[in-house]
């Protein structure tokens, strides 16, 4: 995955974490395709959940103060794929399941869907008056 201006949101802090998951499904890729044992590619993935998870309340902190009225529906999708990733790592992990070439294009698509389509649309909310940096600022 590469990443270019298209995919940015606007907000430096944000745009940083997204290029970071860019590096870490990048990097599940590559230890997929060099063959790398399946606890190898267990520990990537749990690298990548937890980033994830982090990268999720970040963005979840900056839409709350931000008043963005598609919250509640961003946080499911952000909880959908958690839950998912989470089950494919306990697959993973239990030798039922490896990391393939659908996996792979899965994760990526994704997140640049997910970029493209739903958090673009907050952008214009975290770059409002009241908003620095995806941080609220006080009046």
């Amino acid at each position: 995955m590469t990443w270019d201006d298209s995919y940015s949101v606007k907000v430096r802090a944000i745009d940083e974490e997204h290029k970071q998951l860019f590096k870490m499904i990048n990097d599940l890729h590559d230890a997929m395709k060099s063959g790398q044992g399946s606890m190898v590619v267990a520990k990537v993935l749990d690298r990548l959940i937890q980033y994830t998870r982090i990268h999720f309340a970040n963005e979840e902190d900056a839409m709350a103060q931000a008043d963005y009225p598609e919250f509640v529906p961003h946080v499911a999708a952000h909880r959908a794929l958690t839950q998912q990733v989470e089950e494919l790592s306990v697959k993973v992990k239990g030798g039922s399941a490896g990391v393939s070439v659908e996996v792979m294009d899965f994760l990526q698509r994704w997140l640049t869907d997910h970029i493209l389509h739903m958090d673009h649309k907050y952008t214009p909310f975290l770059n409002g008056p009241r908003v620095k940096d995806g941080m609220l600022v006080k009046a």
